[in-house]
C-alpha cells in the first residue's frame, strides 16, 4: 500500500511538473513575444525622433538670412558689413514701434483693444524679404515685407502680404 501511494504521489508531483513546465514555456513565450514588440517599437520611435530631428535641423536653417550665403553675399558686395547689417534692419523696424498716431506705421491693421500694435518678431529671410509678427496684447498677426536701402541709409518696406488671427 505504501509503494501505491508513493506510485501516486510520483504520478501526481509528474503530472504537476509537467503542468508547470508547459504553463511556465507559454508565459516566457508570451513575455519573450511582447518584449520583441517593445523593442521593434521603440526602434521604430527612435528612427521617427531621430528623422523629426534631422528635419528641425534643417528647418532651423531653412529660409533664414544668418545661413544664407547668396543673400549676404549680395549685400556685402554692396559695401555692406553683415555684422552691422542684420541689427540695422531689426532696429529699424522695432523704432517703427514709437509711433504718435492711431495706426502703426507699417501694420496695415488698427488695433482693436486699445493698445497700440507693436512688432515682436523679425526674421529676415533673405537680400529682399522679413516675416514680421505683431500684436496689440490679444490679437496677432504676420506681416511678409520686401525691403531694399536706398543711397545707404533710407530703408524702405513695402507690405507683400498680412493675415490678423482671431484670439
Amino acid at each position: 500500500m505504501k509503494s501505491r501511494i508513493f506510485m501516486y504521489l510520483f504520478i501526481f508531483t509528474f503530472l504537476l511538473v509537467i503542468f508547470q513546465f508547459v504553463n511556465s514555456k507559454s508565459i516566457i513565450e508570451s513575455y519573450d513575444d511582447k518584449l520583441t514588440n517593445y523593442m521593434d517599437k521603440n526602434t521604430e520611435l527612435k528612427d521617427s525622433i531621430r528623422g523629426i530631428e534631422e528635419n528641425t535641423a534643417n528647418n532651423l536653417y531653412t529660409f533664414k538670412f544668418d545661413t544664407n550665403d547668396d543673400a549676404m553675399t549680395y549685400w556685402e558686395d554692396r559695401g555692406y558689413r553683415i555684422s552691422e547689417f542684420v541689427p540695422f534692419i531689426k532696429d529699424e523696424l522695432i523704432n517703427l514701434n514709437v509711433y504718435d498716431t492711431e495706426d502703426h506705421p507699417l501694420v496695415p491693421f488698427a488695433s482693436m483693444t486699445g493698445n497700440k500694435m507693436r512688432i515682436d518678431q523679425i526674421r529676415l529671410l533673405n537680400h529682399k524679404w522679413i516675416i514680421i509678427n505683431f500684436t496689440d496684447g490679444k490679437y496677432w498677426g504676420e506681416m511678409l515685407l520686401e525691403y531694399d536701402i536706398e543711397n545707404k541709409e533710407n530703408l524702405k518696406f513695402k507690405e507683400i502680404a498680412s493675415t490678423l488671427y482671431r484670439p
